[in-house]
């Protein structure tokens, strides 16, 4: 159960960390759209792990494989369904976790829920069952292109180092010139230096994601139970070790009064305009035409490679070390997850926005 994410584009996502692999079935994905496979394998490059020395050194080609809804190279309103292999699982690594419960992970939680767990690599909890995500993303983000909708997510912080600028500031093509995805370059080299230190101590570290969508047109989003910044909020929080979610001003904006944080509207030669975007592009749940922006708030990652204490099944007290291949951040990797689950929520609320009027 809950399996699917979305209405009309809809992802059903299956697969495990150690199974034979990861994929999924997307319904409700446009005909006509011309689908760039290097462009999908780009982004799940982007994913992958072993892509630097800040993140896994599991080695995975993740090349994805289309099985429908694709002919001549352009979508054909089927269900496109996909799959990517798992190659390089070291199952023998996790055989010390069988019997003991990971703090702060979904260990003891999916035992308790279901009588029974994977506990090679997490099974269905591990973040490579975000590879559905991400192929999936890159297919709407295809969709969106075609209407001028653009998305970008960076690193913004990590630990206690931070951009203290807002996206707009930055020149946004440097997010891919570093390991980190940062676009300052001297905040980047710091955020790297802290992740290697981390990893070296055999701990992690966690930090906040900014994403901005550009181009999405007036009116997506629904005003009570369907609101845009509510469907963006839930397609990050069911992220893997994503723990907060804050659109526009978000907490900033407790500072302000109301008169400093209104977007004030004018008439810019016939069009209305506000002369600031502190709602962050929605207002009333409905977009509002400006800049959508949000942060999303990762935890640092569960497993660590240090001795902790715990307990095992039968709850008696003990101390583990966790073995195997394991980021020290998740931001990197994270990056494109996030554009990814908004570019299939602003894909699905563009095309739910379609049954508004006749």
């Amino acid at each position: 159960m809950f399996n699917s994410f979305g209405n009309i584009f809809r992802l059903t996502s299956f697969g495990e960390s150690h199974g034979k692999g990861v994929g999924g079935v997307i319904d409700g994905f446009p005909s006509g759209i011309t689908i760039d496979e290097e462009f999908v394998q780009q982004e799940l490059n982007r994913r992958r792990p072993g892509q630097s020395i800040l993140t896994t050194a599991r080695k995975e080609a993740d090349k994805v494989e289309f099985l429908s809804g694709i002919f001549e190279g352009k979508s054909t309103g089927c269900p496109i369904g996909f799959i990517v292999w798992n190659e390089n699982q070291h199952s023998n690594d996790y055989n010390n976790l069988k019997e003991v419960y990971r703090p702060s992970h979904a260990d003891y939680t999916y035992k308790v829920k279901y009588g029974i767990r994977d506990h090679r690599g997490g099974g269905r909890s591990s973040a490579r069952e975000t590879i559905s995500r991400v192929v999936a993303g890159a297919l709407a983000k295809l969709a969106l292109r075609q209407l001028g909708i653009s998305i970008t997510a960076y690193t913004s912080q990590v630990g206690a180092i931070k951009l203290e600028s807002t996206y707009s500031d930055y020149d946004l093509d440097l997010i891919e010139t570093n390991d980190v995805r940062c676009p300052d370059p001297e905040k980047a080299k710091e955020m790297a230096d802290l992740i290697y230190k981390v990893k070296g101590e055999g701990d992690t570290i966690g930090g906040t994601l900014t994403c901005v969508i550009k181009g999405c047109p007036i009116g997506l989003g629904q005003p009570v139970f369907g609101k845009l910044h509510a469907a963006l909020g839930n397609a990050m929080l069911s992220i893997n070790a994503a723990k907060a979610f804050e659109y526009g001003e978000g907490f900033k904006g407790l500072k302000m009064k109301g008169s400093e944080q209104n977007d004030v509207f004018y008439n810019n030669n016939g069009r209305i305009e506000t002369h600031t975007n502190h709602s962050g592009g929605i207002q009333g749940g409905i977009s509002n035409g400006q800049d959508i922006y949000f942060r999303v708030v990762f935890k640092p990652i569960a497993t660590l490679l240090m001795e902790q204490e715990t307990v095992n099944i039968d709850g008696v007290d003990t101390t583990l070390k966790a073995r195997g291949r394991h980021d020290a951040c998740v931001l990197p990797r994270a990056v494109p997850i996030v554009e990814a689950m908004a570019a299939m929520t602003i894909l699905d609320y563009y095309l739910l926005d379609k049954t508004t009027q006749l």
